[in-house]
């Protein structure tokens, strides 16, 4: 099995936020913008897919059997347990990407972060936090896919999750939806300019101007 620690010149990226944080808005709206250079990860889960959620676009959906057995055959990079259901992350899948020059991001917790990086130290980890609790929960509510009491759960667990932001490498407050989308742009684009992605994504270049003149 390949390993992820010899990919090539693409950047992982982590981004974590709470449940409601408006974190799957902003990464739609950016690899929009950021277009075949950037792409998500798509994780297994062993929850049920939402309204609107396809097999193999927003998550691979397995039982809990099949997930079981992805994890004693050491296939993922990192998985965990949120809420009630297990997510985890494809060690091919991402270094297959990696490998070829694209921009990988992860959509995890912090767990699942503190796994990542310990792994890949040269992981760039961004936290997606809303501009208050009452923000929210009233993101949480207009979704209107949980009742009042796995809101309360959700609003519980998110104070829990929160608290790791400080373990990140950037921080981005989604109170102003475009503000917030440029940050992550700034981010995105800044990690394209480091040494180590140019060098792969202009290699060519670098050969023909490094060559003896003449």
């Amino acid at each position: 099995m390949t390993n992820v620690k010899s990919a090539g010149s693409g950047t992982l990226y982590i981004i974590s936020a709470p449940s409601g944080a408006g974190k799957s808005s902003l990464l739609s709206a950016l690899l929009e913008i950021m277009g075949p250079e950037l792409a998500v990860s798509v994780s297994h889960t062993t929850r049920y897919p939402r309204p609107g959620e396809v097999d193999g676009k927003d998550y691979h959906f397995v039982d809990g059997v099949a997930f079981e057995g992805m994890v004693s055959r050491g296939e993922f990079l990192e998985h965990a347990q949120v809420f009630d259901n297990r997510y985890g992350t494809s060690r091919q899948v991402v270094a297959d990407q990696l490998a070829t020059g694209i921009d990988v991001i992860l959509e995890i917790d912090w767990q699942g972060a503190r796994l990542v990086r310990e792994l890949l130290p040269g992981t760039v980890s961004i936290y997606i936090l809303p501009p208050s609790q009452e923000a929210l929960q009233q993101r949480l509510q207009d979704r209107g896919q949980d009742d009042d009491e796995v809101i309360e759960r959700r609003m519980r667990d998110a104070v829990s999750e929160m608290s790791h932001f400080d373990e990140y490498d950037y921080l981005v407050i989604n109170d102003v939806f475009q503000e917030a989308l440029d940050e992550l742009v700034l981010i995105a684009r800044g990690g394209q300019l480091r040494l180590a992605s140019q060098c792969g994504r202009h290699a060519a270049l670098l050969a023909d101007l490094l060559a003896p003149a003449g």
